[in-house]
């Protein structure tokens, strides 16, 4: 049940970026992902902040601009994340986002589930590059 919501949620992230709908509606897949995988919007915001915290440290500035650009309102998440706490220095790997997810209260199930899910809609609303770029930090 849990994977057939996360692909409905995939296909409405595909839908608003491919002009079935207004540029809102981008912002409003990544809700909807958060909604699908349970989190609430802070554990969702705070989430994206922290890949993004660590996207920004593996990736060169370009890249990183290209991962950002795909995420409406980036700068925002990477600021939500450390005044929620997750991020509170360098995160450095996989492991460290790891463990800023748990201080936002995300268990691991979940945490692996978003961590597979955020670059497959980045992939659905940039491109499958930069949903790779983002991927890449992952490993």
């Amino acid at each position: 049940m849990h994977r057939r919501t996360l692909v409905v949620a995939l296909a409405a992230i595909a839908a608003a970026s491919f002009g079935y709908g207004s540029p809102a509606l981008a912002i409003d897949a990544f809700d909807i992902l958060g909604k699908t995988l349970g989190l609430s919007k802070d554990q969702m915001a705070g989430g994206l902040g922290s890949m993004l915290q660590l996207a920004q440290e593996k990736l060169t500035r370009g890249d990183f601009d290209k991962v950002a650009a795909a995420i409406p309102g980036a700068s925002k998440y990477l600021e939500q994340a450390k005044s929620l706490g997750a991020v509170t220095g360098p995160l450095k790997n996989l492991a460290g986002l790891k463990g800023a997810l748990g201080k936002l209260g995300i268990d691991e199930k979940t945490a692996s589930s978003f961590l597979s899910a955020v670059p497959q809609a980045v992939s659905k609303t940039a491109g499958p590059d930069v949903g790779k770029l983002l991927g890449s930090v992952l490993k």
